[in-house]
């Protein structure tokens, strides 16, 4: 009995377990990952911003606008059209030819540089119209630079614009000539025309350079005229014999050609 009443009490404690941290829990994770998102979105915004051109933007903009239909217009990305507008599109297609009124309206309405580089287009896109007219632009490249679009004619080692040494054009040279006169009538730039020839051996009697480079271009003036040209328009005409080859090799035949030059206008 003494024994029983002299051992130690067992104390049994109990201990209240709280889950996770108190009252927080793992709200803060959520939280968390609904930042990054959102922080992600942002700067994945802010570089399609910097990243995409207006017509691109445009396009998805409209893509995830179910109010409009997906067919009005071309999406941002490097589809069919490029990511540009299906409008901006036939505006400027290389192969379209005649031009309706809208669009030729549209170019005499362009600023000069864009008129210019728009005509360029047009010219080389009508090669595509029949054997005949490719065969015909293979003599034919343009460039744009500070004096305006300079469509450049020249001769090739099988097909010459004019006969041997001589101011009377081929029917190539003819061709071309009316392509031009057509094409140039949907803008009212002022033109120059430039002749220039390859040179020739100094044992020669007669020095044809001058005369020759200066005939071809009154040549082309009065092809273009025929072609319906409005000989107002015509600002000069001008030969420089071989003084501007085209070519390092002097007595190429490639320095024979004609520079019809539409000049900018100032506005």
């Amino acid at each position: 009995m003494s024994r029983r009443n002299n051992a130690a009490p067992v104390i049994i404690k109990r201990k209240k377990v709280v889950g996770g941290h108190g009252h927080h829990g793992g709200a803060w994770k959520v939280a968390f990952a609904d930042f990054a998102t959102a922080m992600m979105a942002f700067f994945l915004m802010m570089w399609l911003l910097g990243a995409t051109t207006e017509s691109q933007r445009r396009g998805l903009a409209d893509y995830f606008n179910p109010t409009i239909p997906l067919h009005r217009i071309a999406s941002g990305g490097e589809g069919l059209l490029g990511g540009e507008d299906a409008s901006a599109q036939e505006a400027t297609s290389p192969g379209q030819h005649p031009m309706t009124e809208d669009t030729e309206n549209e170019t005499l309405d362009a600023p000069p540089a864009e008129a210019l580089e728009d005509l360029a287009r047009r010219l080389h896109g009508m090669g595509g119209e029949s054997a005949v007219m490719a065969e015909a632009l293979r003599h034919v490249v343009t460039r744009v630079t500070d004096e305006g679009l300079i469509i450049e004619i020249f001769d090739l080692p099988d097909s010459p614009l004019f006969e041997t040494d001589s101011a009377t054009p081929r029917p190539v040279l003819s061709l071309i000539a009316g392509v031009l006169a057509s094409t140039m009538e949907v803008v009212t730039n002022p033109a120059a025309i430039e002749g220039h020839t390859r040179s020739y051996s100094l044992v020669q009697r007669a020095d044809p350079r001058w005369g020759l480079s200066t005939e071809r271009a009154q040549a082309m003036r009065q092809l273009l005229s025929d072609a319906g040209l409005d000989e107002a328009r015509v600002a000069r005409v001008t030969g420089h014999a071989d003084r501007r080859p085209a070519e390092r090799n002097p007595m190429s035949s490639r320095n024979n050609r004609l520079e019809v030059i539409l000049l900018r206008q100032m506005r």
